[in-house]
């Protein structure tokens, strides 16, 4: 099979870029190549997993793009299957252009970042929407224990296909969560040094 995530992103005009830009031969040696990044894999599903957001990309009617950040506690993106992804879609601004877009057009584009080991994972899929009423023991499924925000639908998204990016130009930045794990050896030992400290006063 084919390079997937290739095949539905180099349309004619972009392979035409890639021939003006001098990257065509480069990339026409990868299409065909036995490639199966339409079946999210170990890799993949821990990534996933571990994100505690990513950036929705859908399109509307009338063409026009719209991108949005959904975030919640990690692992709140679930991988289903092989084939599938879903998430519980909790109250927000109550604009719901994505879902939407989403309802004239089903597919869509993630960008799932870990920023702090610089790396990023596309995927393409096509996306049901389903109230949580039309869908209860999906959305039980889906819905994170123990955090508060209303749910109001299960997004459901059936990958077609992934990408993972280089990590050119992608700038480290961390979490607070990151950081205190970062930290933590630094604050023990200072613990541990005011311990000693306190024991070498007290011994005066």
């Amino acid at each position: 099979m084919p390079n997937k995530f290739q095949q539905l992103a180099f349309t004619n005009s972009v392979q035409a870029a890639q021939e003006h830009y001098g990257s065509r031969m480069h990339y026409a040696k990868f299409e065909a190549s036995a490639d199966q990044n339409y079946l999210i894999g170990d890799a993949e599903s821990d990534f996933i997993e571990s994100r505690d957001g990513f950036y929705l990309a859908t399109v509307s009617e009338d063409g026009q793009p719209y991108i949005q950040f959904r975030g919640g506690p990690k692992g709140f993106l679930k991988v289903i299957d092989e084939r599938t992804l879903g998430y519980a879609d909790f109250r927000g601004n109550l604009q719901y252009i994505s879902v939407g877009n989403l309802a004239a057009n089903n597919k869509a584009a993630l960008f799932l970042m870990d920023y702090a080991n610089k790396r990023r994972l596309k995927i393409f899929a096509e996306v049901e929407v389903k109230d949580v009423a039309d869908a209860p023991n999906l959305a039980k499924q889906l819905t994170v224990e123990g955090y508060t925000a209303k749910v109001e639908r299960v997004f459901l998204l059936h990958v077609k296909a992934f990408d993972w990016n280089c990590p050119q130009h992608i700038t480290e930045r961390f979490t607070i969560d990151e950081v205190r794990t970062m930290v933590q050896p630094l604050n023990e030992h200072i613990e541990k040094l005011e311990r000693e400290l306190a024991t070498l006063k007290g011994e005066k």
